[in-house]
């Protein structure tokens, strides 16, 4: 039977492999982690306000429109005002940043798909099992 140490040595180990591809396909652009995660969570979820954003990302809201304002400079993320709320900013891509680097993030997630293909069905079933209960234990602990 694995322990909490083992599992999480495995988790560690994981999820270096993620990172390191992570900073190598952002670190192609010049880019910062910070500045590659904001992108990242912008690609799989979409236009978002900045405090939804720094959610996701696990940072506080100052933080997160720092890097933002840097993205910003960058021509890579916009702020637009929401139309049916002007209080509400969302942040999104920019068509700059979809143009230039969508090659890259497809070849990024062709690595990834590749190597979930190397499983078999029942083995990647029980990965995504693994890590949604393993999710839904990180997060009982935090409420």
């Amino acid at each position: 039977m694995s322990t909490s140490n083992d599992i999480l040595h495995k988790y560690l180990q994981v999820s270096r492999h993620i990172t390191d591809k992570f900073r190598v396909y952002y670190g192609k652009l010049n880019l910062t982690y910070p500045q590659s995660i904001v992108l990242a969570i912008l690609e799989a979820d979409g236009p978002m306000p900045i405090s939804a954003l720094a959610e996701a990302a696990g940072s506080a809201n100052s933080t997160i429109s720092g890097v933002v304002d840097r993205l910003e400079k960058m021509d890579l993320v916009q702020r637009v005002r929401s139309d049916s709320d002007r209080r509400v900013i969302y942040v999104s891509t920019t068509e700059q940043f979809q143009q230039h680097f969508s090659k890259m993030r497809d070849s990024a997630a062709d690595r990834f798909s590749a190597a979930l293909k190397s499983l078999s069905e029942e083995e990647t079933d029980a990965v995504a099992r693994g890590l949604a209960l393993l999710n839904h234990a990180l997060t009982a602990q935090e409420d």
